[in-house]
This record gives C-alpha cells, structure tokens and sequence, in this order.
C-alpha cells in the first residue's frame, strides 16, 4: 500500500496452479509445533485498546507485542454461523452451506440450529485430521453433531437444556462430545447458570447484589458467561490433559452476546438509557473483555511454551455514537437491523513460533485463517478456498503450493455419513437465546410458517452473499425470488435494485424502488438509492430526472440531520449529478459526524480527482486509508490522482490493491490497463483490459465518467484502448 511516506507494503500472492494430489508434494515442513486459534465473536479494537492503555488486558497485551495484531475483514451479511464456519473453512457461505443459525429440520416437523452435517465439505479440523493432526475444536459455530475427528470435539450445544434448579439432573445433548468416552468429563465440567459463582459475578458487575440474581438482566448476564466460563474450563482440560495435541480450535460468543444486551450501557448514554442504568450496567462490557483476557492467559497456561497463537474476531461492534437504537423497534424490524450493531473490522492477533513479529499482514480478511493455519503445518490450501495465506507475517520461506480441493484428497477426515443429515437434532434453549438476542423474530405458531421464514431469511443471506461477491447477475435472480414472495419488503427491495442498477438496468431499478416508496414514504434508503440512479439521467440534461432527482434529494436532507451514512449517500448522489460544491458539503457534515467512516473522506478524494486537483484527491484518499486500509474505492482514486500525477509506479501498486480487495472493479481494471501501458508493459495492460471487458456486462456499473477519468488519461497519453 502507498502511505504518506512514499514507502510501500505488499500482499503477497500464495496461489499458483492447481497441484496433483500427491500428499507428499503439497506438505512441507511444519514451522509450529502447536496452534492455538482462540475465536472472540464481535471483538473489536476501539475497546480493547483503550483496555490494554489502562493495564487491563495484560495477556493480549503481551501476545500483540511478541508478534502482530490487524484489523480483519468481515464478510456480508455480519451473521455469526456464517462467519465462522468462513472462517474455518475459507469458503464464502455460498460454498459452505450454511445460510442461518436455523435450518429446517430434514423431516420437515421444525427448526434446529445450522447443523455440521448442512456444512458442505470439510472445516480446518477435518483437514487437520486426516492429515495426522491431532485437533480439539471446543464451542465452534455449526459443529453440533460433534465430528468424529482425530482429538476431539465439543459442539456448540454443550450447554442445551439447563434446568433451572441447581440440583436437577442436566444430561449432555446427543451427539455434542466426540469422543463419547469424554462425554461424563465434559459433563462435569459445565457451569451451571443457577450457581454462577458470586464473587465472579461481582467482578462482572459489582451492583449484582444491590440488584439481585432474579433481575432478568443479571440473570441473562449469569446464563451467557456461564457458558463461556463451561468453554473455557473444557478446552483447558483437553489441551491440559492430552500430551499429543497440536492444534486447539476454541470459541467464545460472550461478546457478541452479552454486547447485545449490555452495550447499550456503555458511556456515552444513549437517549434510551436512564442515568440509573448507566451507573449500574456501563462497566459490564469492559469487565466481559477484562474476563476474556484471563481466559486467554488460562488457556495459554493449559498449552505450554512453543503455543502458536492466532486470536481473532469475525467483526466489530460500535461501543460508541454510532451504536444503533433499535429499543422501540418491532420484533420483526430489530430482527432485521440486529446485525447494525457489528462494525466490519474485526481483530487479529498472531504471535508465537512461525509468525514474524512486526510484520504487518496486508488487508486481512476473516477467509484467510484457513489457509494460514494449513500453512503453519507446512499444509497446503485448495484452489477451491477463497482465502489466502497471510505469507508476509510468517517466517517460513516456502509455502506450499496450492492443490485443486481438499474435498477431493482421500482419508478419514472425520466427517459424518451423508446419512447423518436426516438426523434432526433439539435445541430449544439456543432458538429461544436467539430470538432473545434479537437475531430471530419470534417464530409464527404454525410449523409451516416456521419454516417458511427461515427459507426466506437463508435465501436472503445467500443473495447477500452473492451481491458482496460482486455477482450481481445471480443476486438479482436470487432477490427477484424472494420480492416475488414480499414485493414492500424493503430489505429485498434495496438488493434487487441494486444488483440491477449494477447491471446497467436501472429502469428495472427504478421501477421496483417507486413502488416501495409508494407502499412506505419513509424509507430513506430507497429514497437515497433511487436519487443515485436518477442522478445520472439528471447530469444528461433530462427534465424529468433532474425534477425527480431534486425532490428526491429534498426529502433525504430534511431528515439526515447529521447523520453520517446518508450525509455521505447524498454526497455521492450529489457528486453522479455533478453538484460538486454541494457534494462537498455533506461529506464534511459526514466526516465531523464520523470520522472513522471512509465513505465522507471517499467522497472528498473522488470530487477533488474530478476536478484535477490530483494533490488534494492523493491526500483526501490517504485519510481514508488511515481509516481502513479496506476501502478498494479510496485505493483506486489514490491510484488514478497518483497516475495523473506522473507516480506511475505508485499508481500500480495502489491499484492493485484496489484489485486485491475488490477483484471486480471495473473502475480499477480501466486505470491499471492504462497505467501498465504507459508503463510499456503491454501484457499486463491487456490482461486487465480484458479482464474489465469480461465484466462490463455483468458487474458494477462504472458511476463517474468524468473530465479525469481513465479514458481522458489514455487520451492524455495517446494510448491505443
């Protein structure tokens, strides 16, 4: 990446063709000799570094100084069991199957949480496995039935079925330890929720007792880090207690799931919050982190020196001023914006024997791990995973090279029978945590409607996937199915037009969006999306786009208010009209609003590269960056403002950058097929020429033919294009 000091980092590539499946040819030697990966859902750096400043993470503290910390990506939509099963696979959901926390059960009679049999091909642990790799995966999204692996498994329903009172018997879900001989150790492991110890809830909330342990708030607080004190005390015991373990695979939700009850608590008071509720609940949050910290250093203590450590999160989650109110929303509409809570960079943490301490690993996104992992034991990753290996923060000079899939390489991996699927599986207790965590509506009374919403969710997120991955072709197929079903269903709605409008029809755009507006005059989004498209045939001069366009625009600035997502949005609806000075403003509203969020400093970069002020638009887009090293947008127009510059060199490293994060940007193709060719490096230009040729028919639309576009470069230089 260009920085402010000219000097450059790079993501290296690891893939190469695909390799025969030869297992002495795609394992190298091994650079650890134990893996640890610790997974904190909704981890997020804004907290836990002001944590680590107050001496309050020591363990954290210390891993990040012996080796490397970033921010990750996340993936679309911010949904746990899709996150994590990415996570352990590589794959996006679309390839892994799971879709949802829910599924419908294989007889059609009800629900149960997304299942390791629905996981289409092998998580990490499965590779481990039949690669001689001795594993203990404990708590894992989607791991219930617990698989059959070389080590063992705890699934994620070790805590199913709680009674109430302390003494009543509590016997293991069927099929949640592997192997079943561990089963009566793990049982005697779990913390109960009724006998949570009091001194460590006071800990976590020291007003406990002054509120007392039958307030549905302490007892929910009790219920949730009862279970993570069960994770922690079971994967202590496994690595403890099995002197042949090389790897350990261990998940904690407490964040994530107390964060949704309690973050609401943390200062500054949200309007929606009493003073006396702010006294009594807003260190909640920063004791949880504090208590994850000790169970790192626990879990660090259980495996022993030589513990390569790889501690992450699948996303963020706003502490602060953009912390969503969704307290008065109706259960159906918080169901759907739960997931606004989850910021898009999570955290990563890699320290320990094969990691190059220092280092700092270009943009990380949550499907690298897989590969890296394999990498650490010398194993290579399938052409089939979606991730890379993170090879610039690993001290190994080789890495293998990739093979075709690894669903294709032979060997007791540990994966159930084809007919474990028609098995269904209980699990009340966890539908019921997830609709009160806001996650799920609650469920319709008739079986049937049941299974019909979650149908529509899971293609919803399918679509979503879809639609982030740049295929816009098939998310409209996908969201047409579903605004078929719920034509004013706004969610659905806003994805189709925008698949479409990717696609070049924006009268299909339009048209859906009109008639949602028509059924709901407040939806601000699709009133912003809809000024976006017309913004367009506004700029042409069009009489009535430019009327509709203005009214449209009306409406939206008399209820953003400073609020930085649609100050940004207007921004750019502003700038596709080519109201500059007017663009100018919201995206300064936006930035004072928030300056975390690249999108005010993108805009900024992009009217300053339209208008050639080129040393403005590298500085502008060098503040986005400092934001988040993500944002492809604001690596493309540092690349284009560098290019027009005469940095030629920079431009191609900024631009492939743009290309690294978002491989279909047509925007960027256009730029670096010019920069090569002024470069005289013919091959390269006309790869990417192609390359943006291939998609112009079905990729996101190219929104800013401008007076400093690449075409007007090639021009600039003469280039033949």
């Amino acid at each position: 990446m260009v920085t402010r000091s000219g000097a450059h980092t790079s993501r290296s590539r690891d893939g190469s063709a695909p390799h025969p499946l030869q297992y002495d040819q795609f394992m190298t030697l091994a650079p650890t000799r134990r893996l640890l990966v610790v997974g904190w859902d909704a981890a997020d750096w804004i907290i836990i570094d002001r944590l680590i400043a107050a001496g309050r993470m020591p363990t954290l503290k210390a891993a990040i100084d012996a080796g490397v910390r970033a921010d990750l990506r996340t993936l679309e939509p911010k949904l746990s069991p899709l996150l994590w099963t990415s996570i352990t696979t590589g794959k996006t959901a679309d390839k892994h199957g799971i879709l949802n926390f829910v599924e419908p059960k294989a007889d059609g009679s009800g629900l149960q949480v997304a299942t390791s049999t629905s996981r289409s091909g092998k998580a990490l642990w499965n590779i481990l496995s039949q690669s001689g790799i001795r594993t203990h995966t404990v708590g894992w999204y989607a791991s219930h039935p617990a698989e059959p692996i070389v080590g063992g498994v705890v699934s994620n329903l070790l805590q199913e079925g709680e009674p109430s009172a302390a003494t009543s018997p509590w016997p293991l879900v069927d099929g949640s330890v592997s192997p079943a001989l561990r089963r009566e150790r793990v049982a005697a492991l779990r913390q109960r929720a009724a006998n949570f110890p009091a001194e460590t809830l006071r800990a976590l909330l020291p007003s406990a007792d002054t509120i007392g342990r039958t307030s549905a708030r302490v007892a929910t607080l009790c219920k949730l880090m009862a279970y993570a004190t069960s994770i922690r005390a079971i994967a202590c015991d496994a690595l403890r207690n099995d002197a042949q373990w090389q790897c350990g695979m261990v998940f904690f939700d407490a964040i994530d799931t107390v964060g949704h009850h309690f973050m609401q608590f943390v200062p500054p008071r949200m309007a929606h919050v009493s003073e006396r509720e702010l006294r009594q609940y807003s260190g909640v949050m920063d004791a949880v982190y504090e208590w994850h910290d000790q169970a790192l250093r626990d879990l660090l203590a259980a495996a022993g020196p030589d513990t390569t450590l790889i501690l992450l999160s699948d996303h963020g989650f706003h502490s602060d001023h953009l912390r969503p109110v969704l307290a008065d929303l109706a259960p159906e509409r918080r169901a759907e914006l739960e997931s606004s809570w989850h910021r898009p960079l999570g955290v990563l943490v890699m320290s320990g024997g094969g990691i190059r301490a220092g280092s700092s690993p270009a943009l990380p996104i949550i499907l690298d791990i897989a590969p890296t992992a394999l990498a650490l034991f010398g194993l290579a990753a399938g052409e089939d995973m979606d991730g890379r290996v993170l090879s610039e923060s690993l001290t190994q000079s080789t890495i293998p090279p990739r093979i075709a899939s690894w669903e294709e390489v032979e060997g007791n991996s540990g994966l159930h029978p084809a007919e474990a699927r028609l098995n269904t599986y209980e699990a009340a207790d966890a539908i019921t945590q997830l609709i009160d965590l806001g996650y799920m509506a609650a469920l319709p009374a008739d079986v049937q409607g049941q299974l019909d919403l979650v149908r529509r969710e899971s293609l919803f997120n399918l679509g979503v996937v879809q639609m982030s991955r740049q295929r816009f072709n098939e998310g409209a197929v996908t969201f047409q199915r579903l605004v078929d079903q719920r034509p004013t269903d706004p969610r659905y709605v806003l994805c189709l037009a925008r698949c479409l409008g990717a696609q070049f029809h924006l009268d299909g755009a339009t048209s859906v969006l009109r008639t949602l507006i028509a059924h709901d005059s407040e939806c601000l989004d699709a009133r912003l999306l809809l000024a976006a498209l017309l913004a367009q045939s506004a700029r042409g001069a069009d009489s009535a786009a430019i009327a509709e366009f203005d009214a449209q625009l009306t409406l939206i600035i008399a209820a953003a208010k400073g609020r930085p997502q649609l100050e940004a949005g207007l921004g750019t609806a502003l700038v596709l009209a080519g109201r500059h000075a007017q663009a100018i403003a919201h995206f300064e509203v936006a930035k004072k609003h928030d300056a975390r969020q690249p999108a005010a400093h993108i805009g900024l970069a992009r009217v300053a590269l339209v208008q050639g002020d080129f040393e403005n638009a590298i500085e502008r887009a060098l503040d986005a960056l400092e934001v988040s090293q993500t944002a492809a947008e604001a690596h493309c127009i540092l690349g284009a403002a560098l290019a027009w510059s005469g940095d030629l060199d920079n431009a191609a490293i900024s631009l492939l950058f743009a290309l690294r994060h978002e491989g279909a940007n047509i925007e960027a193709l256009h730029w670096i097929s010019r920069v090569e060719s002024v470069r005289n490096n013919s091959a390269a230009a006309n790869q990417h020429r192609e390359r943006a040729a291939q998609l112009m028919m079905n990729s996101r639309l190219v929104l800013y033919p401008e007076a400093h576009d690449s075409d007007a470069f090639a021009r600039a230089r003469a280039i033949n294009s």
